[in-house]
């Protein structure tokens, strides 16, 4: 059995109920890690993409190169269909940086 703190009789086990509810949230959790995985991906996408809108400005000429690291950044979702391949994506080095190569501007 799971321990609860109750205020009222301090640390206690979980009745039969509790722990059911406990595990049904823990279950729910679980199983949605891949979809908290790609949220935060396309939150990653999403700035990266901001970080070059001014490239497709009609008055400034995109490269070869960042228009296919802008078409790389779309195509995220549909290269990347995975857990293991969202953990690849979200992978950071000891300075908190992200390790991919998508991620990588030209």
């Amino acid at each position: 059995m799971t321990k609860i703190f109750d205020n009222i009789n301090g640390e206690r086990d979980m009745t039969v109920e509790e722990q059911a509810v406990y595990d049904a949230r823990q279950t729910d959790w679980n199983n949605k890690s891949a979809e908290r995985k790609l949220k935060k991906i396309r939150e990653i996408r999403l700035q990266k993409l901001q970080e070059t809108d001014f490239y497709a400005l009609g008055d400034v000429t995109m490269s070869d190169a960042m228009k296919t690291y802008r078409q790389n950044m779309r195509d995220i979702p549909a290269n990347h269909t995975d857990e293991e391949a969202y953990d690849a994506l979200l992978a950071r080095d000891s300075d908190g940086k992200l390790t991919h190569s998508v991620w990588s501007k030209p």
